[in-house]
């Protein structure tokens, strides 16, 4: 079957790695794509939420499956356009509604769909620029650090902790009236804040039954500790050690199946990927938020670990057979560090050269902001490269990626050196 991946980045590059390995793949695209993805499919110059134009580009190569990378097209709707189309609707759309999308394009819906299905998640009010004074009072009522969100899509930058009350009180003046993230922040969540150890649970599901992913761990701060602003991601590890057994039970029986349980009950159509943001406080799992697609950079460490293949297991989602799929996975630990531009996440330039592509050696690179030009690889974006790397355990997996990360180079490049060091 053809394939079409949409967006432009590392976790993108890691789906073409893994649809290209498949038997049942006759022809793979990427719109818009980066440097790495061409070298395994056709890119095609392609806006991600140009649903016309992606319609014409879907029947002139007679795509059976769209998978959709990032949120703004599951936001925007693209799974609907497709359906309510009649030349398009048999193509397997691999991502939700847009009803089931507003899970990630709304923190409040989100937090509402959570209360209402008996997800554990912080305790939160939600406020407007109508109510910032009560906005205020509530922030008092609160123990310190404040966690402050933008309702909306930020690009996962929308999401301030502040450990001063009267700083709180002033950021959230600058969210609802000073509109710090744009429209985004029009409506602000605030909620307690949880404090205990990060990790990710990812879920493909095709509506009626779900499989579980490998866990994952991502580095989101710009600084070494976990320190200075939110990125991205600046580096992943999965498996998670910590995640045994007992906590993974308490993890599918509070969390996954509530989740997939509630969305069918409230007749979401969901045929994609959820990401489940979880914080463990004392052994309990918590929801901090949903993602309605694959984590970037995690999508990086969790999809080289699929060893059945993943085209098979989208097919399925068609008819809702996924049930019968056999997933398997590589059982030793995968990790990734993410290479990205100097002055990211705030301005940096683009259009440097990348060296040492063709000299790295037992690890994989996946290219997120990067372009041709003249038979050279250049820099596109703020985050550039991920090099990922397996290991019978993480540190023999960072330490490989930090080797190989050695033989790569660009103006500028900076990247953390201590991804896992909380594990």
């Amino acid at each position: 079957m053809n394939v079409l991946i949409l967006g432009s980045g590392g976790r993108e590059h890691a789906f073409a790695r893994s649809i290209a390995a498949s038997s049942l793949l006759k022809k793979l695209y990427v719109a818009p794509g980066n440097a790495g993805t061409s070298q395994l499919a056709t890119n095609l110059d392609l806006p991600v939420t140009d649903f016309a134009a992606i319609k014409t580009k879907v029947l002139e190569l007679d795509i059976s499956i769209v998978v959709v990378g990032p949120e703004a097209p599951l936001v925007e709707g693209i799974y609907d356009f497709f359906q309510q189309d009649e030349q398009l609707n048999h193509v397997n759309v691999i991502g939700p509604s847009k009803k089931g999308a507003v899970l990630e394009g709304s923190k409040e819906f989100a937090k509402e769909f959570m209360m209402r299905n008996n997800v554990p998640t912080a305790a939160y009010e939600s406020f407007t620029a109508d109510t910032l004074k009560e906005g205020m009072q509530f922030i008092d009522t609160l123990k310190p650090p404040y966690v402050l969100k933008a309702d909306g899509l930020a690009g996962g930058k929308g999401v301030l902790i502040i450990a001063d009350a009267d700083e709180a009180k002033e950021s959230l003046e600058q969210m609802l009236v000073g509109e710090k993230f744009g429209a985004a922040s029009n409506k602000v969540v605030i909620e307690e804040f949880l404090d205990g150890i990060e990790m990710s649970v990812f879920v493909m599901t095709d509506g009626n039954s779900y499989k579980t992913l490998p866990t994952a761990k991502d580095y989101k701060r710009i600084g070494e500790g976990d320190t200075g602003l939110n990125t991205g991601g600046m580096g992943a590890i999965s498996p998670v050690p910590f995640a045994d057994e007992v906590l993974m039970k308490k993890v599918e029986d509070r969390i996954i199946k509530p989740t997939v349980d509630g969305l069918k009950k409230e007749n979401i159509t969901y045929k994609g990927f959820i990401f489940i943001g979880l914080m463990i406080v004392d052994g309990e799992p918590l929801v901090i938020e949903y993602n309605v697609r694959m984590g970037d950079p995690e999508t990086e460490v969790v999809l080289p670990l699929v060893s059945s293949d993943l085209l098979s297991h989208l097919h399925a989602f068609a008819k809702a057979e996924l049930h019968k799929e056999e997933l398997t996975f590589d059982l030793r630990s995968a990790a990734t560090v993410m290479l990205v531009s100097g002055g990211y996440p705030e301005v940096y330039e683009k259009g440097m050269e990348i060296t040492g592509l063709d000299e790295v050696k037992d690890s994989i690179v996946f290219h997120a902001g990067t372009k041709e030009s003249n038979g050279k690889t250049l820099t596109a974006g703020g985050r550039v490269i991920a090099v990922t790397s397996f290991g019978e355990n993480f540190h023999e997996a960072t330490k490989k990626s930090y080797e190989n990360i050695d033989k790569l180079g660009f103006d500028r490049m900076y990247y953390r050196t201590d991804i896992g060091f909380d594990l």
